[in-house]
């Protein structure tokens, strides 16, 4: 873990934000998450000022300002809940002994399957790619994942290679996450597009592809990923006690 910290030292990379929080703050700060995670969900990140945050959390702005900073700072820390969690949680749908290619096949297409279920949702997940902070953690994130996943294909890849190549695939998802699916462009389309070019773009050979792309297509990838959704927003409900409502 320690080596993640010297990557891409020939570049200036901002760092995500480190806040300290005292034991006063905490509640402030929970309220605060609570009423972004359900604004976030019922009106969208971007139609969320931070003026209602402040009247629904009954916080000032000093506060607010004290323990996030911005909006984007409370973001940051949602996207780290989200991607911390939401592999995990499909991880419990995936049998037991599939190889790690298989769940990263599994996991990107529930990842790009959650974004046509919830409009709100997919600007989430566009944004956190958007902002240079939460992408920074993305990258970090995955790169750890892809290393684990791919090495074996690819031995000669160290773990800064795989961060570089972790540029490019939260390039393509970000890409095929807004462009959402029509008559034309299904979801099933847009999951073999994505999987091939990433899986091609980690030399996993042909016949490897079509097996993984095969057994993908047999599965409810929407039912799975909708399982996945609820579960999560029911652990972000039990972290930051908000209530689920309708979303």
């Amino acid at each position: 873990m320690a080596m993640l910290y010297c990557w891409c030292t020939h570049q200036k990379v901002k760092d995500v934000i480190r806040i300290s929080i005292t034991s006063a703050s905490l509640p402030a700060k929970k309220r605060i998450l609570t009423v972004c995670v359900r604004l976030f969900l019922e009106k969208g990140y971007k139609r969320t000022t931070v003026a209602e945050i402040l009247k629904a959390a009954n916080v000032s702005a000093s506060t607010f300002q004290n323990i996030f900073h911005t909006k984007d700072g409370v973001f940051i820390e949602l996207v780290r809940f989200m991607f911390d969690n939401q592999f995990n949680i499909a991880l419990k749908y995936t049998e037991q002994n599939f190889p790690p290619v298989f769940i990263y096949a599994l996991e990107t297409s529930i990842q790009l399957t959650l974004t046509e279920l919830n409009e709100n949702v997919r600007e989430m997940y566009l944004e956190a790619y958007r902002q240079p902070q939460s992408a920074e953690y993305i990258y970090r994130h995955m790169a750890i994942r892809l290393y684990q996943t791919f090495h074996s294909y690819l031995p000669a890849c160290t773990e800064s290679d795989f961060y570089e190549l972790e540029i490019g695939s939260s390039g393509i998802i970000r890409a095929y996450m807004a462009r959402s699916c029509d008559l034309y462009f299904t979801l099933e389309r847009k999951l073999s597009r994505f999987l091939t070019m990433s899986l091609s773009a980690y030399s996993v050979p042909p016949d490897e592809q079509r097996e993984i792309l095969a057994h993908i297509r047999t599965l409810d990838i929407r039912g799975l990923s909708e399982q996945v959704m609820q579960e999560l927003f029911r652990n972000l409900a039990m972290r930051f006690s908000f209530s689920l409502g309708n979303s």
